[in-house]
């Protein structure tokens, strides 16, 4: 929040998305380093908030992308587009991996996600944030991929 100026802070993707697509280098670095170091601060359950700073080229990316997610909100054509369009995938089963502690993603939306959807499975990783490089997170999803491959060959596929 710091990098952006008080008056702005009322819509803080908006202020980001300015910056970050500003067409000045420095500008863009700088404050995609901003965003980086806050989603960093959350995404781990094991993070203390500090977190050094990330390189720029790898800042300028996440944070670009990130923002440019958040500006066209997610792609969705509503908050629950997902929950209401459930009954498309209905039949086809897979599995949520959330991190108990996930700031980034409540936890509360997966498992709403995991009670509309009949073929869903959460596993819910304790000591766990958001992040892929969570140990528990890590372990689950690598623990998800084993068991389809094994449903594969069980398939003959």
């Amino acid at each position: 929040v710091t990098p952006i100026p008080e008056d702005e802070r009322g819509d803080l993707i908006a202020a980001y998305h300015r910056r970050l697509f500003s067409g000045d280098l420095i500008v863009e670095t700088r404050h995609a380093r901003a965003w980086a170091a806050w989603e960093n601060a959350l995404a781990s359950f094991h993070a203390d908030g500090a977190t050094g700073e990330s390189p720029a080229d790898y800042a300028r990316a996440f944070a670009r992308l990130e923002n440019h997610y958040f500006i066209n909100n997610g792609f969705l054509d509503r908050d629950d587009h997902i929950l209401s369009q459930i009954g498309r995938i209905a039949q086809i089963p897979g599995t949520i991996v959330q991190g108990r502690y996930d700031m980034i993603c409540p936890p509360a939306s997966a498992w709403r996600l995991a009670e509309a959807w009949p073929k869903g499975e959460l596993k819910l990783v304790g000591q766990a944030g958001h992040a892929l490089s969570e140990p528990g997170i890590s372990a689950e999803l690598v623990d998800v991929m084993n068991r389809l491959r094994r449903q594969r060959r069980a398939l003959d596929l």
